[in-house]
């Protein structure tokens, strides 16, 4: 009673094909695989340039806030 049978996820499954045709999933399905394609590399690229190269030396800059006078 908790969890659906094989027969209920073939009957959705045969229920949105009939509503969205196959042509329309495979796009979708396209897109998504696109997308995560994209983030995986995003990731990828994010990781690379998150770390800082060897050679680079740390910089501290000392500042001061002042009230702006009209």
């Amino acid at each position: 009673m908790g969890s659906f049978s094989i027969w209920h996820w073939l009957i959705v499954l045969v229920i949105v094909m009939l509503v969205f045709g196959t042509k329309k999933l495979r796009n979708i399905g396209e897109d998504l695989g696109g997308a995560v394609k994209g983030f995986k590399q995003g990731m990828k690229d994010g990781s690379d340039a998150a770390a800082p190269p060897a050679q680079q030396v740390a910089q501290t800059i000392d500042a001061e806030a002042r009230e702006k006078k009209s």
